[in-house]
């Protein structure tokens, strides 16, 4: 399902609803950087994280500084 673009209109709306209220001339330009945040979003949730453990299993004190590179 391809991805729908936010429209400068939904942006206000979107923007009201939040408390957010935008001038009228901000209403492409946060459009646009929506649909842009969005589309590298999107790539990121295309990545393979299979072997990766979550955050939380991270031990700053556990690790071995060897200055191997």
């Amino acid at each position: 399902m391809p991805p729908v673009e936010l429209t400068p209109p939904e942006a206000d709306l979107w923007a009201a609803r939040a408390g957010l209220p935008l001038p009228d001339d901000r209403h492409a330009a946060v459009a646009t950087t929506a649909n842009h945040i969005h589309s590298v979003v999107s790539v990121l949730r295309e990545l393979d994280f299979g072997d990766t453990p979550p955050a939380g299993a991270y031990r700053a004190g556990k690790e071995k500084h060897d200055a191997a590179v």
